[in-house]
């Protein structure tokens, strides 16, 4: 099972990323569990220091942006181990 980790203090943006992550992994039908992580310290052990944050299967693939239920559904695709796609880096 695939394990998808918003990480953010619930700001509308960690909202809106926790949402779109419930979407894509719906229309997926992949099984996974999307986890919200609000707590500091656990946003920090992933060293992530801008959010909102995604992390899938315990690795940050974005940092710093919203992404779309269609970027969720890339990073999903790509699979287990398996380096963010570009679209998915924080522009900057």
């Amino acid at each position: 099972m695939r394990r998808v980790q918003v990480l953010g203090p619930g700001c509308p943006n960690c909202e809106q990323l926790f949402q779109n992550a419930e979407a894509a992994v719906a229309e997926l039908g992949v099984a996974a569990v999307v986890e919200k992580i609000t707590d500091v310290d656990r946003i920090l052990e992933f060293d992530v220091l801008m959010t909102p944050a995604v992390a899938i299967d315990g690795q940050v693939k974005a940092v710093g942006r919203t992404l779309s239920v269609a970027e969720m559904r890339a990073l999903l695709e790509e699979g287990p181990g398996a380096m963010p796609s570009p679209q998915a880096l924080p522009q900057g």
